[in-house]
């Protein structure tokens, strides 16, 4: 009964999500936004992510085996989702920063990778995400300064607004091309980014 209710609940917040996110349709994808592949692809994907959450860390190699399958067709849309606060607020701050140096993907693909040793109870996690991300190439001063100009901040505070709004509850919760992914299945998502490849080239 209780893996049933469970069930139930998900498939609810689903369609609230649903029905939120056709009333928000603005609010999917921001300017800011970091994104992965090519500005003009016929399909986006839009992920509510959390770089302290395991369910995250565990979808992103299957993601990035189906943009690298659709490299010219499919463009990934990060939208930050802080659902573990401090501790992801860190790690998105060191993200920011490694985007505005050109180094945002090396260093996301790194903290995922030694997610464990910073993100687990006990860790000293501003230490080990920053020492990561140096690990990965990050210049460490110029990243300083720049959370320090309360950039990442601006960031935050909008997408934490839009997450609300669309009624994101759970990392990670996609959508392609508005529609929303109906569970963490990565061949769901495989197969839904799929049908999105072919039905856009049939309609252009």
């Amino acid at each position: 009964m209780f893996f049933a209710a469970v069930f139930l609940y998900q498939r609810y917040v689903l369609r609230v999500v649903a029905l939120q996110a056709n009333v928000q349709a603005d609010a999917m994808v921001r300017p800011h936004s970091p994104v992965i592949g090519p500005d003009n692809a016929r399909v986006t994907i839009v992920e509510f992510f959390d770089p302290a959450c395991e369910a995250c860390k565990s979808f992103h190699p299957y993601l990035k085996q189906t943009l690298s399958e659709f490299p010219q067709e499919v463009r990934l849309v990060i939208r930050y989702a802080p659902l573990h606060k401090e501790l992801s607020v860190q790690a998105i701050n060191v993200l920011e920063a490694a985007r505005a140096q050109g180094r945002f993907e090396v260093t996301l693909d790194a903290l995922l990778e030694g997610q464990r040793a910073w993100a687990r109870q006990g860790a000293n996690p501003v230490a080990r995400v920053w020492a990561i991300a140096q690990a990965a190439g990050l210049n460490i001063e110029q990243a300083s300064i720049y959370v320090a100009s309360g950039a990442v901040n601006v960031v935050l505070v909008q997408d934490v607004a839009d997450m609300k709004a669309i009624g994101v509850r759970v990392t990670p919760t996609f959508f392609v091309n508005g529609i929303p992914l109906q569970s963490a299945d990565p061949n769901q998502l495989h197969d839904l980014v799929k049908q999105e490849v072919e039905r856009s080239g049939r309609i252009q």
